[in-house]
This record gives C-alpha cells, sequence and structure tokens, in this order.
C-alpha cells in the first residue's frame, strides 16, 4: 500500500518512475518516521490516578516500577486551575476546575521524582520507582 502510494506520488510529482529499491527504501523510512513519532506507550504502560483537592495530592506519592512507561491522570477537585509539573519527570500540565487530564512519563530508572502544582508551590508529591 505505502509503495503502491509512493509510486503514485513519485510519478506525479517527479514525473519519473520510482524503481523498487527507491520505494522500498522510501517506504521504509516512512514507517520508522510513524513509529518514532508515535509515543513509545503501549499496553505495558502502568496508568495511576492521582487528584488535587484542598491544595494536596491524593495520594501524595505514587508508585511504579522501573523500567515501564507510565500515565498519570491527573484530576483537580479544587476551585482554582492547577499547573501539574515536574522538572525531575520533564511535564508540565494545566488542569482546569473539575477537568482530569493524563500525564505521560517515559520510563524511569530507580529514585524519587518530586511533581508540584506550579500555581500553589506547597502542593507537591513524588513518585516513586523502586
Amino acid at each position: 500500500m505505502i509503495g503502491g502510494l509512493l509510486t503514485t506520488l513519485g510519478a506525479r510529482t517527479l514525473g519519473a518512475r520510482l524503481t523498487t529499491p527507491v520505494v522500498l527504501g522510501a517506504a521504509l523510512l516512512l514507517a520508522s518516521a510513524f513509529a518514532l513519532g508515535r509515543p513509545a506507550f503501549c499496553d505495558d504502560t502502568i496508568m495511576l490516578s492521582i487528584s488535587i483537592q484542598n491544595h494536596k495530592f491524593d495520594p501524595p506519592e505514587l508508585h511504579a516500577p522501573p523500567g515501564k512507561p507510565i500515565a498519570i491522570r491527573v484530576k483537580n477537585l479544587n476551585d482554582v486551575a492547577a499547573e501539574f509539573e515536574s522538572s525531575d519527570l520533564h511535564f508540565e500540565k494545566i488542569v482546569a476546575v473539575g477537568k482530569e487530564v493524563t500525564v505521560y512519563v517515559r520510563p524511569q530508572q530507580p529514585g524519587r521524582y518530586k511533581f508540584f502544582d506550579d500555581f500553589h508551590q506547597d502542593t507537591q508529591g513524588f513518585l516513586i520507582v523502586p
């Protein structure tokens, strides 16, 4: 399918026939680009949930195994917006009042990783990877 598409596009835009090695090379390059563009999260993603209420995380600590991709679902139960952020884990996401967002975290090595509400610096928690 990709080869046929590339042949059609190549013939129209380049005005020339693409040879089989060129088509295969282009198809592999295109497939690689799609694979790299997709998040590396799949069936083994660890799903965690946390809420922010009364300017505290509940639970205050999340636990995940090492070497597994992580998805953290955050629900804001406060009456003001929050910014779920972690310098350690390289993410920041605004969470509107009463809304829920999901933050994706790459697999981590063992350690203790801090996260916080950037709008309310006293609101802190940790991801623990044993």
